[in-house]
């Protein structure tokens, strides 16, 4: 297995200006695991969506149940091999091509945000690319929390003399900062996660954190200027993604997702998870109406033949059993987001996607719990995708065909081996500040 340095993950290299490339991605999620093989092609600046440099055209799709995952994070590794492999190999034999590396998302390991900022000095003439660099560096140069590994590090913000700025080259100041927002998860589920798709003889390219994926895949037009927040509702976990001034500025995780609702079905009817899994997709509601209590539901009750179906349950019971742990979740998430400090931020909107946020009438409880306007999000822009796969429940999948895009925007500073000269590695800082000063 690979191993990163200072418990960074792979970093993509940025794209060809000028030739299309073609990129695989790999959603590892509780419920599904997804295989897209995708072709980006350069386009001019006024036909991209915004933010983008690149139309995006599928021409693979394979998914498969997942094994082996819970929670998002590998917990029996050859059933996740074995799923991984099918998945992958429906998408090649669809897109006719041969996958030999792949970006991968992670929703498991704890997802967490921290904040770092660093100064440099810029002696009163124009900032030049150099400065940037050497901002950027300062910026990256930091401790992140012990036993942690990082999967994103982003610039959010630069500022000159101490006043915000979206670009400070070719301006005069005397004092350069930049704000940096470092995405981390715990270093075991990362590098299971990554020696598991190794076990398949593929090469992991990068690791993208599920909600900022999602939020590359559904946001639109200005929603990230003027601030929102994606809540990424997967079967096993639930993911959030705060974005700020076009910026990715902050990210949370709840173990609790879809799944749980399942479960509370299958324990409150004694019925089997798979008939309780078609209960919540088909049935389940959040909201009640006055004829729930007339329209009776038929219920498989655990170890009885399932062709006599001869229990039967007011819809409203099944409503009073979902609505409590829905409300919970959203619960949460209002609670992190607001001791997050990233409130603000987050604006007006929220966006919900993901699987389990399909549940009828959700994005109305949202609204309520949340304070916000709440829409359910969905692929954009992204051409050729199957009509099984522009639901919410791949945006993360169709967010990693996006991501190489916007990948160019993160600096890692890793420490470089350093020959013992003697001299204290006088001539290589001697030569560094040649570089940036002239």
């Amino acid at each position: 297995m690979k191993r990163f340095p200072h418990g960074v993950t792979p970093r993509l290299r940025p794209l060809p200006a000028r030739r299309a490339i073609d990129v695989s991605v790999l959603d590892i999620g509780t419920s599904k695991i997804a295989c897209l093989i995708g072709r980006l092609r350069p386009v001019e600046s006024g036909e991209a969506l915004p933010g983008r440099t690149h139309k995006v055209e599928v021409l693979g799709i394979g998914h498969q149940r997942a094994r082996g995952v819970k929670a998002g994070g590998v917990v029996d590794m050859e059933a996740a091999e074995k799923a991984i492999r099918l998945a992958v190999d429906a998408a090649e034999r669809m897109a006719e091509a041969r996958v030999e590396s792949l970006i991968v998302t992670l929703s498991a390991g704890r997802l967490a945000s921290d904040s770092f900022n660093a100064t440099v000095s810029v002696p009163g003439r124009p900032v030049h690319d150099g400065d940037v660099s050497r901002v950027l560096r300062a910026g990256s140069a930091h401790s992140v929390r012990p036993h942690r590994t990082v999967l994103h590090s982003l610039p959010v913000g630069y500022a000159l003399e101490g006043a915000r700025v979206q670009d400070p080259r070719g301006m005069v100041g005397n004092e350069l900062g930049v704000d940096m927002h470092v995405v981390t998860a715990t270093p075991s589920t990362v590098s299971n996660l990554v020696l598991c798709v190794e076990r398949c003889h593929l090469q992991v390219d990068a690791v993208v954190a599920a909600p900022y994926a999602s939020g590359l895949a559904t946001l639109a037009d200005d929603e990230a200027e003027i601030g929102v927040t994606v809540v990424d509702m997967g079967a096993g976990t639930t993911t959030v993604a705060v974005f700020s001034n076009g910026r990715f500025v902050h990210v949370d995780a709840l173990a609790v997702g879809g799944h749980h609702v399942t479960m509370d079905i299958a324990r409150g009817l004694s019925t089997p998870l798979e008939y309780a899994e078609r209960l919540k997709t088909l049935q389940a509601s959040v909201f009640g109406v006055s004829s729930d209590e007339r329209d009776m539901i038929p219920i498989q009750i655990v170890g009885e033949d399932e062709q006599d179906l001869t229990h039967h349950i007011p819809k409203s019971q099944l409503v009073k059993i979902v609505k409590p742990r829905v409300e919970e979740i959203l619960e949460l998430v209002g609670e992190r987001l607001k001791a997050s400090g990233h409130a603000g931020d987050a604006g007006r909107r929220v966006v919900l996607t993901g699987g389990a946020c399909q549940l009828n009438g959700l994005p109305e409880l949202a609204g309520r719990i949340l304070g916000r306007q709440v829409r359910i999000g969905r692929p954009l822009g992204i051409r050729a995708l199957p009509e099984a796969a522009k639901g919410p429940s791949f945006a993360a999948a169709a967010g990693l065909l996006i991501y190489p895009q916007v990948a160019g925007e993160e600096h890692f500073e890793t420490a470089r081996p350093r020959l013992a000269t003697g001299t204290d590695g006088y001539f290589t800082r001697m030569g560094q500040w040649l570089r940036e000063s002239f």
